[in-house]
């Protein structure tokens, strides 16, 4: 199994990151496997572009991007205390998603640690399109 590589961010970027992940909660991807395994009730949201998106992403889950997920997150979700599992490529962006989620009062957010690269490198298969 081919590994993928973490992505190398920039230096404010990943202090940014690293400030939100201080603020929200994180699980594993064996976590989520075993959430989704249950079939428990959550909301799974790919919040990676829409390119990155199309070629692949955890199966069930709905896409709003980091660009438009707090504007459009209502329309989805309006139960503030539902369960919302989100991630992105690395970790990074689900993270600042979860905490700006969490500021709008959502009240169950955890973001995916590793994100899908993660899940990819723990031989998880992705569906497309």
């Amino acid at each position: 199994m081919t590994q993928i590589p973490p992505k190398v961010h920039t230096t404010r970027f990943a202090e940014l990151a690293q400030s939100a992940k201080n603020r929200i909660r994180e699980i594993t991807v064996q976590e989520l496997k075993e959430r989704l395994a249950n079939n428990q009730h959550l909301y799974l949201i790919d919040v990676r572009e829409e390119n990155e998106f199309a070629q692949g992403f955890i199966a069930k889950a709905l896409h709003l991007s980091k660009g438009v997920i707090e504007r459009d997150i209502e329309k989805y979700i309006t139960n503030s205390d539902a369960e919302i599992v989100v991630y992105c490529s690395g970790g990074y962006r689900s993270a600042l998603v979860a905490d700006n989620l969490q500021k709008m009062g959502y009240t169950n957010v955890v973001s995916v640690s590793g994100g899908l690269t993660a899940w990819l490198n723990e031989g998880n298969a992705i569906q497309t399109k």
